[in-house]
């Protein structure tokens, strides 16, 4: 992500940030993010939802998750994620919280690349983002894959590329430990 990731988070109105920080630390697609409250169980710290096929997503609730969520209790009694109507139009009245719907949602996103000068990045590339940054840091393609709620690993084998450096790494500590000295084991006979 690097400088457009910067520049998106400059350009980011404050009452849209906590959607976008959730998006990063959990990889959920764009309208899995769009949680309610009953969804969001405290007690087992886990998120329950439907998913993509109608396939059921749990996500644990970890720190980095609950500070992002927790403030937002009472902005509103179903909606986890809201904004603050910048003008009267319409239903809308202005300095009022109202939920993000998905068509909302996009129409944002739309408008804060724009203003951002971010061209080629997708909703969807913070969810890429969390799998290369998990797969780099745990080496481990199954567990990425229960991150991502992918049904099957060929769907996260797209990510292994990232794995490409460790496995040049691993090649050049083999070629290194030949060309050192061996201490040989004499045979008593």
């Amino acid at each position: 992500m690097g400088d457009e990731g910067d520049r998106l988070e400059a350009a980011t109105r404050d009452d849209y940030a906590p959607l976008f920080a959730f998006a990063m630390a959990t990889g959920m697609r764009q309208s899995e993010c769009l949680l309610r409250w009953s969804q969001v169980d405290w007690g087992a710290r886990q998120i329950r939802r439907t998913g993509k096929g109608g396939k059921l997503v749990t996500m644990p609730i970890t720190d980095t998750i609950r500070e992002i969520l927790w403030p937002l209790r009472g902005h509103h009694p179903d909606h986890v994620f809201t904004y603050v109507a910048v003008r009267t139009h319409r239903q809308w009245i202005k300095g009022r919280r109202y939920p993000v719907t998905l068509a909302g949602l996009r129409a944002h996103w739309h408008r804060l690349r724009k203003v951002a000068g971010v061209v080629g990045f997708r909703f969807h590339d913070f969810r890429h983002d969390l799998a290369t940054k998990a797969l780099r840091e745990t080496n481990n393609l199954k567990l990425v894959q229960r991150m991502l709620n992918h049904a099957d690993i060929r769907h996260t084998l797209r990510y292994a590329h990232v794995l490409d450096d460790e496995i040049a790494e691993g090649f050049e500590r083999v070629a290194k430990s030949r060309t050192k000295p061996r201490t040989h084991l004499r045979t008593v006979g």
